[in-house]
């Protein structure tokens, strides 16, 4: 008698295993521990073999048949269905390792050694977690179409930020593109997507570049007596140096020679990349007599800017830090930290130092690796000169003073 949904109901466990048949094959074995597990007999090349069906009651009558008469269909076109099985899984789990998540984690990690800086990498991940897995990671690499991935992105430019969703086009492509080389799929379908998305306006970051204007923000900062000396030393700091934040904020002081006064930046921490050597930064003699203040406040930590306790998982003050500060004061949207490059360039090239001396100091990105190896210290001397000069202009702005232009490239 085929079985029943009552007859698997009652039964009950005793000291050995035993079988509730049910008909072609499958039959429910119950063990001593009170388990019930579907199994279906077979015979296959003259040899009897088992394949399990799943356990009850997680798998109900209904389904162990239907999955019964599957394997059947199998047997009589001559396939194995516990090889089936196998090859099924092994398939499943080829697919998985190179799903487009996979490779692009594979990808990432790649990056990271040879690469990126921290910070940068972990943006990305964030981004690729937060907005591309979820649409197409699970998907196999081969398999993503053009459209599936200009329909995740399109979700991204609905939530406002364009920029994002077009950055994220770019490191699609270069997943994609890691993945030709690495075997795992034939084409960039990310390729295809140029100039089928939004293109956001350039939003530039928000820096004074009128030197009175920016007199008065000094005057505005040294009274700002109220926040945390660590925090404006950290601003009069990035001010002083006009270096990115992540290399500021993770500045130590054993990257700092007093006697030389420069500070090395490790190229690890710089944007353009870990191949290059350290970045000097000249250190003016105002920022030496800060750093001897700042000395006094975090000399018992590696780090010039170390976290105020007990907040975040840094070591380090956040990237927000120092912006907070110049947002309290009144300068949302008029001056930020990364807003300092620009506003030191504009002023230091109305003085008339040189357009390389100021691309040197700012570490902007040079297209030929064998240049910007060179150019790191290329226009050393220059770069002290004008570092000195940049702190006394500060000074005078400060004082209220007009700054007498140097004209052409006698400031060198």
């Amino acid at each position: 008698m085929p079985l029943s949904d009552t007859a698997i109901r009652k039964a009950k466990p005793t000291d050995k295993p035993y079988k509730l048949a049910d008909e072609k094959g499958l039959f429910l074995l119950v063990t001593p521990a009170g388990g019930k597990w579907w199994r279906l007999k077979y015979r296959f090349g003259g040899k009897e073999k088992l394949l399990a069906l799943g356990t009850y009651p997680d798998v109900g009558l209904k389904d162990a048949r239907n999955s019964r008469d599957k394997a059947r269909k199998l047997l009589a076109n001559g396939t194995d269905p516990g090889e089936h099985r196998k090859e099924a899984k092994q398939a499943d789990q080829a697919a998985r390792a190179n799903s487009f998540e996979a490779v692009a984690r594979e990808w990432h990690a790649m990056k990271l050694k040879r690469k990126w800086t921290k910070s940068t990498a972990d943006k990305t991940m964030t981004q690729l977690e937060a907005y591309v897995f979820p649409g197409i990671g699970h998907l196999p690499i081969a398999s993503v179409k053009a459209s599936q991935i200009l329909s995740t992105l399109r979700k991204v430019e609905a939530r406002g930020i364009a920029y994002t969703a077009v950055r994220l086009r770019e490191v699609c492509g270069q997943i994609f593109r890691y993945g030709v080389a690495t075997g795992r799929t034939e084409d960039n379908p990310a390729a295809h997507l140029i100039g089928a998305m939004h293109k956001p306006e350039v939003s530039h970051r928000p820096a004074i570049t009128e030197r009175r204007e920016f007199g008065a923000f000094l005057r505005d900062l040294r009274e700002a007596t109220g926040y945390d000396p660590v925090t404006r030393h950290a601003a009069y700091f990035s001010m002083m140096t006009f270096v990115r934040a992540q290399e500021f904020r993770f500045a130590r002081w054993e990257e700092i020679d007093l006697k030389a006064k420069e500070w090395k930046v490790p190229a690890k921490r710089m944007k353009t990349g870990k191949a290059l050597p350290a970045h000097t930064v000249p250190l003016s003699t105002q920022a030496l007599a800060l750093l001897r203040e700042l000395h006094d406040l975090t000399g018992h930590s590696p780090y010039l800017f170390p976290k105020v306790k007990g907040y975040g998982d840094a070591e380090v003050i956040s990237e927000n830090t120092v912006g907070k500060m110049l947002n309290k004061m009144g300068y949302q949207g008029r001056q930020c930290v990364h807003g300092f490059r620009a506003s030191a360039r504009s002023i230091l090239s109305e003085q008339g130092w040189s357009r390389e001396a100021m691309e040197r100091q700012l570490d902007h990105k040079e297209t030929d690796s064998t240049v910007a190896a060179y150019a790191r210290s290329e226009h050393l001397p220059e770069r002290r000169k004008m570092m000195q000069a940049w702190a006394d202009t500060c000074d005078a702005l400060e004082a209220g003073g007009e700054v007498v232009p140097l004209h052409g490239k006698t400031a060198a």
